[in-house]
């Protein structure tokens, strides 16, 4: 039951996302190193025409995220900023449930304008955690870019309403700046959104199988470059942040696409990733969305299966209880 209500919570997000128009190895070959190390690009492509969002990415930014430049004397706040997941939508209901979305904000003293900068989905949350199963394609099909977002002016209202909005530190422009072109570069290598965490157990030892690519990790690496650069970051409150936990026990390899889909030897495998998928698809009504939830009980809890994307490429999960866990966590400032 508290799986169920666990994925029911975290399922209103991805319906209100599912909104879409309409390096290969050998299968048996087992990852030699835990956590799988998320996979870079050496350049963004295009995004498929097929990929529409219900709400379009980074309406008052630069959509390549570039940054205007600071002069190095100024002196510019940072902020961490926190609110919950589609608060214009559903108030402080997902705040209650501890998901959250993270976000960096930025004071300039010299010009006086307010920056937000963050990285999150193209095609919201659901695209990027569940494909679509098109008619005419053998393979599921994702729409799982994600990218950052910079554009001018903190919302405060609605970071500090029912979230964050703390000044953690002073940098100088010349620090900006230098953040300025890791971000640039960051942007264009590191485009795919990973929803999961998957680990062997809750424990403090446990085996971290996969880690996720989503807006706390940029908000972390973006810390992490600020200190490296010099920068005193500090809070006066934990510095927490939600985690999609998985439990499972070690993963196996399955392929990609080439090699999974369309080959008459992985028919079988296939077909079951593909009915796996079918229980995540968009658009279900009530009825339908109910009978969902109990085939996906039924596949991740008495089967214990789960078929996890990552890097573009398939694995097994056995899965292991608690299953599912969302947690708010703390990271701590570096």
């Amino acid at each position: 039951m508290r799986f169920l209500l666990t994925l029911l919570c975290f399922t209103l997000d991805l319906l209100s996302c599912l909104y879409v128009r309409a390096h290969t190895r050998p299968l048996s070959q087992q990852s030699s190193r835990w956590p799988v190390p998320y996979r870079r690009v050496d350049e963004r492509p295009d995004v498929d025409s097929y990929c529409e969002a219900l709400y379009p990415f980074c309406p008052n930014g630069d959509r390549d995220g570039r940054i205007p430049y600071m002069r190095d004397t100024d002196s510019i706040s940072v902020y961490r900023l926190q609110a919950p997941v589609w608060e214009f939508k559903y108030g402080d209901l997902m705040g209650k449930f501890h998901i959250m979305h993270d976000a960096i904000g930025f004071s300039s003293a010299e010009t006086e304008s307010n920056y937000t900068m963050e990285w999150y989905e193209l095609f919201q949350l659901g695209n990027c955690t569940f494909p679509h199963l098109r008619a005419n394609a053998s393979a599921p099909f994702w729409c799982n870019q994600g990218a950052a977002c910079f554009f001018e002016g903190v919302d405060d209202v609605h970071w500090s309403q029912n979230g964050t909005l703390e000044k953690i530190g002073v940098i100088t422009g010349d620090m900006f700046n230098d953040m300025a072109q890791w971000v640039q570069e960051d942007n264009q290598t590191g485009i795919y959104y990973e929803t999961w965490t998957v680990r062997s157990d809750p424990g403090p030892n446990a085996t971290v199988w996969f880690e996720s690519f989503d807006c706390s990790q940029f908000v972390h690496r973006t810390y992490r470059k600020l200190a490296d650069l010099g920068a005193k970051l500090s809070s006066s409150s934990p510095t927490k942040y939600t985690k999609v936990y998985l439990y499972s026990g070690e993963p196996t390899y399955l392929g990609n696409d080439s090699t999974i889909f369309g080959q008459p030897s992985m028919k079988d495998l296939a077909a079951d990733i593909q009915k796996f998928y079918y229980t995540f698809r968009p658009h279900q009504s009530y009825v339908d969305f109910a009978i969902s939830l109990v085939d996906i009980y039924e596949k991740v809890v008495v089967h214990k299966n789960f078929y996890l994307y990552y890097n573009s490429e398939y694995w097994h999960l056995p899965m292991k209880p608690p299953y599912m866990q969302i947690v708010y966590e703390e990271v701590p400032l570096p």
